[in-house]
């Protein structure tokens, strides 16, 4: 039909469709109910017809919105035989996830890698649109999935076009997706539907039915059919959503009780299969329920029958159903309906919890069951809702809070904090166990690192953990893994951390055991360091861990001050996190490789590890996590020079960190102010700035991090005149240096006696620090020649310093640190010698996503391996390719690998 007043949405979309077929986008269409959200997207699948588009569908429904991939299965119905050409890894998600075969538990990004390549499969014979109607309706899961999908269709010929209410929270609301708001139809085009529909409305109900419907189409159509000839004029207003439900509810009385009945049935269903229908209004009614009883409904539009289904004209039908249904008869319906599905066990489980009216255990404990099975499928929004409804019907006040505890845990990982704290609510309003409430306490603080937990926080989790240490040791363990989180991500003092680093030691794990190993690190990074450094490389590792523990090691490693021992971790720990598509854990642990590939010098790396940890942060909704990268992100673009871009980013880093006291996010963006000022030669405000890093008093200030930054300011102090501030700094870090045997520090601290010592101690100091093996840090080691160099011209002895002054020139080229390159060129020529200007490599003329992807090729990873690597469709690492070769100059992956071989 036509759509009156619509048309700058329907442009837009015309254009989308017409774009290049190279060319993939996503929209978003937001309108309050019945505003024409569904009648845009029936255009938009006949405007894409016309184009040759493939048109995929489907559409959420409130009753199977806790049904896992129930959305999903109308999708990828039609792409079924393509599902097999897929790799075996994505297959076996899929095919777990939509309950074809039993297997671990899908992640949900393994799951949406493996429908993006079946997508872009199905685009390489023709384009594929995916219409999303009432997504505010679909399963969790499913949104995920189409959501993961619409970040990354930018360059497949797949447009994902989806329609939500407004109000309601959805996963489909993300950035990248282009949002499309419908308002309300101006009283011309108002007037003008109107003598379309409804032509013969007398002038006082048409007067009515203008100011009634506020411009809102489905009302101006559906009240005409109401009001009719004879409108009342001495009806109440009414909001909008029930002048719609009554215009649904009063059609519904015409109706026949039978067929009144049947359309209960479907409403409270979550099939729309007619036999099904039938079979459960028969149980209900005791009466014959066919195509007759239903005949007047589709007469009267309210439904339409598809095939062996029954479709509702619009999903505002259901929904007034279901709410005008009196409660004994809606329990009653589902009473019936559990009655007749004895093939589909959970759904019938689901229809006898809704029929229940008092607390009854043995359906509670299937329920519970259910939630494990749900929970096994990847259905985590579905095991939430199964175990609250398992709740509500328990006959034991235990298992009622036992249950309550469970799907609020598995709320904390659906990154839901209002629905955990309402069910963490729910079950203080019953009598607790000690274990019991030690989980309330240890939940409430799951999210955003627990900073807006108390301040005392990491303390009072502490105590905790140590009360449940005899009764429940795993429970225990976890509790206070959050305690030593909480000292990395805000900062308890002394006393705090030394009580987080008894409690670990009282539980008498093995010294090798990741869980102690990481507990030690992050809660006394100094004092426990060696003992961190000296057993991670033999740490007990569990079969089937999945690379859990690797990440603790990592994260263990770096705060211990062991970069390359930390990158060492992270690379192992990566893989399997990849290809079981866990992507929190993999944020986390590919950010701690981007931080320390940053602090060693592999800037290459660093580009790709910070935009993928950062770009998977945002994704799986870790708010910190992701301010920690936006920051790195700063700190490394200080180091190549892009002051603005480190400027901007250290910015919006903050105004995430700074209101939360996230003292690891102010630190390294305090850090990357620093190097922005250092690169440029402003040494007066780089100092000021690495000053904060190693000020207690200061919110940068961070116990571990703030040893990868002692050379940045002795550097920054002796060149502003100011090197006896920083002697009480030294000092006490050299005390700290008697205590742990972080590398980074120890290298650091070589240099910076140099950079203090007197002239006559000076040449000794440097050719010390020079013949450290400093290979696993040339970051340092081009610094140490640099300083050196410099030391030397100033002292009138230019020859001996060009040596070194050239060898830092070209150490920075080739990290890519620009600005301290063009330093070492300043210094060259201030000694007498000109250099070459820095040829610009792939870390120039790439993106950090392209030079990720080059870095792979170069490896000898295939399109397939780099997608599955990057969870990108191999279609898409195609397109990449293709822009980048020309870029670099080269016509080969062999070319490339000499490319890519010059900046490791």
């Amino acid at each position: 039909m036509e759509l009156i007043g619509r048309d700058d949405q329907l442009d837009l979309l015309r254009r989308l469709l017409a774009e290049p077929r190279s060319h993939g986008s996503a929209v978003l269409v937001r309108g309050a109910p019945g505003i024409g959200k569904t009648a845009l997207l029936a255009e938009t699948a006949a405007l894409a017809e016309g184009l040759g588009y493939r048109v995929l569908r489907t559409s959420g429904v409130e009753a199977e919105s806790d049904i896992p991939y129930a959305g999903l299965q109308l999708v990828l119905r039609p792409l079924a035989a393509g599902a097999t050409e897929l790799a075996a890894p994505h297959r076996q998600a899929l095919d777990t996830a939509l309950g074809h075969a039993e297997a671990g538990v899908p992640d949900v990004f393994l799951v949406g890698l493996a429908v993006l390549n079946l997508l872009a499969d199905a685009a390489a014979a023709a384009p594929v649109l995916v219409l999303a109607d009432d997504a505010q309706w679909l399963d969790d899961a499913t949104a995920c999935v189409l959501a993961f999908v619409a970040r990354r269709v930018g360059t497949e010929p797949v447009v994902i076009v989806g329609a939500a209410r407004d109000g309601y929270r959805s996963r489909l609301n993300s950035d990248e997706l282009t949002s499309v708001t419908l308002g309300p139809l101006t009283d011309g085009q108002a007037t003008e539907l109107l003598a379309d529909r409804a032509p013969d409305l007398r002038p006082t109900a048409h007067r009515r039915l203008l100011t009634e419907a506020a411009g809102n189409p489905l009302a101006l159509t559906e009240l005409s059919r109401t009001l009719g000839a004879s409108a009342d004029p001495h009806v109440s207003r009414l909001p909008l959503t029930e002048r719609l439900e009554r215009a649904f509810t009063d059609r519904l009385e015409t109706l026949p009780d039978i067929t009144r009945s049947l359309l209960r049935i479907a409403a409270l269903d979550d099939s729309p299969s007619l036999p099904e229908i039938y079979r459960a209004t028969r149980q209900l009614t005791g009466m014959k329920a066919g195509t007759a009883e239903l005949d007047p409904a589709v007469r009267a539009r309210l439904v339409q029958v598809v095939g062996t289904e029954l479709r509702f004209g619009h999903p505002l039908m259901r929904s007034a159903i279901h709410q005008t249904m009196p409660a004994g008869v809606r329990h009653a319906a589902h009473a019936a309906l559990a009655a007749v599905l004895d093939e589909h066990p959970d759904r019938q489980l689901r229809h006898q919890a809704a029929a229940a009216d008092d607390p009854e255990e043995p359906v509670a404990a299937a329920l519970e069951d259910a939630a494990h099975r749900a929970a096994h499928r990847g259905g985590i929004a579905a095991a939430v809702t199964a175990l609250e409804q398992a709740a509500a019907l328990s006959e034991d006040a235990h298992r009622r809070a036992e249950r309550l505890l469970r799907a609020a845990d598995f709320a904390v990982e659906l990154g839901r904090p209002e629905t955990v704290t309402r069910l963490l609510d729910q079950a203080l309003t019953g009598p607790l166990s000690r274990r019991q409430h030690a989980t309330v306490v240890w939940l409430r603080g799951s999210f955003d690192e627990g900073l807006h937990s108390h301040s005392s926080g990491a303390n009072s989790l502490t105590a905790l953990a140590e009360e449940m240490a005899a009764e429940d040791r795993a429970l225990a363990l976890r509790i206070l893994w959050s305690a030593a989180q909480l000292c990395f991500w805000s900062d308890p003092g002394p006393e705090g951390r030394r009580k987080v680093l008894q409690a670990v030691e009282r539980m008498e794990l093995d010294e090798l055991d990741p869980w102690r190993l990481a507990i030690c690190a992050y809660a006394a990074p100094i004092d426990r360091g060696t003992f961190v450094l000296d057993r991670a490389r033999h740490a007990a590792l569990q079969e089937g861990d999945g690379g859990r523990a690797y990440r603790m090691l990592s994260t263990a490693s770096l705060l211990a001050g062991g970069f390359d021992l930390a990158r060492e971790f992270s690379t192992v720990g990566g893989a399997p996190l990849r290809a079981q598509g866990r992507l929190g854990l993999l944020a986390r642990t590919v950010g701690a490789d981007a931080w320390s590939a940053l602090v060693v010098g592999d800037l290459g790396a660093a580009i790709a590890a910070t935009e993928e940890s950062r770009k998977l942060a945002r994704e799986t909704s870790q708010t910190m996590m992701y301010a920690l990268m936006t920051a790195t992100a700063a700190k490394l673009a200080a180091l190549r020079g892009d002051a603005d871009s480190a400027l901007e980013l250290a910015e919006e880093a903050e105004e995430i960190g700074l209101p939360a006291g996230a003292r690891p996010v102010l630190a390294t963006a305090s850090m990357a102010r620093g190097l922005a000022a250092l690169g440029a030669g402003r040494f007066e405000e780089a100092f000021g700035h690495f000053r904060r890093l190693h000020d207690p008093a200061d919110p940068a200030f961070q116990v571990a991090l703030r040893l990868t930054a002692v050379a940045d300011l002795v550097d920054a102090a002796t060149h502003c005149g100011r090197p006896a501030a920083v002697l009480p700094i030294v000092a006490e870090l050299e005390e700290v240096a008697t205590v742990t045997s972080a590398p980074v520090l120890h290298a650091d601290l070589r240099l910076v006696r140099a950079l203090l010592a007197a002239d006559e101690d000076a040449d000794l100091l440097f050719a010390g620090a020079l013949s450290a093996d400093l290979s696993a840090w040339p970051l340092i080691r081009a610094r140490t020649r640099l300083a050196y160099g410099e030391w030397l011209r100033r002292r009138r002895r230019s020859v001996e310093s060009r040596d070194h002054l050239r060898a830092a020139r070209d150490m920075f080229d080739a990290l890519g640190a620009i600005p301290w390159g063009e330093r070492a060129r300043r210094e060259l020529r201030a000694a007498g010698e000109t250099s070459r200007r820095r040829a610009p490599d792939a870390r120039d003329q790439l993106t950090a996503h392209e030079l990720q992807i080059v870095t792979l090729a170069a490896d000898g990873l295939t399109n397939r391996e780099i997608g599955q690597r990057l969870y990108l469709s191999h279609r898409t690492v195609s397109s990449h390719l293709h822009r980048i070769f020309p870029k670099l100059g080269v016509v080969s992956r062999a070319e490339l690998r000499t490319v890519v071989s010059a900046l490791r």
